[in-house]
C-alpha cells in the first residue's frame, strides 16, 4: 500500500485543505516559534489562556501537509481544556507515535486518533509533533523550540 493511500485519510486531507485556526491570534497571551531543522518546517503557535484553560489556539506555518493537519486537529482538540490537559494530550500523542507498544488515544481526544497511523511512517513523526511541541513550549512560557528525533 502506498504512503499516499494509507497516510492521507479523508479527515487528514480535509485538515490540510481546510486547516482550522490557521491564522495569527492577536489576543494570544502565549506564543512560540518552532522549527524542525531536518526538513525546515516552521511554526508559530498562539494560545490565549484564561483561568488555566486554553480559550483559543491558532497557528501559522510553512510546513508539509501532515504538520498542517496535525496542528489543525491540535487547535480544535485543546480549546476549552486546561493547560495540564493539553500538555497531557501532547505527551500521550508523542508516546503513541514514538512507542509502537503505546495504547491508542482515548475517545475524548477528538480527531487525534486519525493521526495514529503516522507512527507507521517514522520519517513523518516529527512532522506530526512539531505543532504540538511548539504549543507545549508556549504553555511553558518558552518562545522558541526545535524538535529533534
Amino acid at each position: 500500500m502506498s504512503e499516499t493511500k494509507s497516510l492521507y485519510s479523508d479527515v487528514i486531507l480535509d485538515h490540510i485543505k481546510n486547516a482550522r485556526n490557521f491564522h495569527a491570534l492577536p489576543s494570544a497571551n502565549l506564543r512560540a516559534h518552532g522549527i524542525n531543522p531536518l526538513c525546515g518546517d516552521t511554526f508559530d503557535v498562539y494560545a490565549r489562556v484564561e483561568g488555566g484553560r486554553v480559550v483559543e489556539a491558532a497557528f501559522q506555518c510553512e510546513c508539509c501537509g501532515i504538520s498542517m493537519a496535525s496542528a489543525s486537529i491540535m487547535t480544535e482538540t485543546v480549546k476549552g481544556r486546561t493547560v495540564q490537559e493539553a500538555k497531557t494530550l501532547y505527551r500521550s500523542f508523542e508516546k503513541l507515535l514514538r512507542d509502537p507498544l503505546a495504547a491508542s488515544l482515548h475517545a475524548d481526544s477528538g480527531q487525534m486518533p486519525m493521526l495514529e497511523l503516522i507512527r507507521e511512517f517514522p520519517s513523518r513523526v516529527n512532522c506530526a509533533l512539531l505543532g504540538w511541541h511548539t504549543l507545549d513550549a508556549a504553555l511553558d512560557g518558552r518562545t522558541e523550540v526545535a524538535i529533534s528525533g
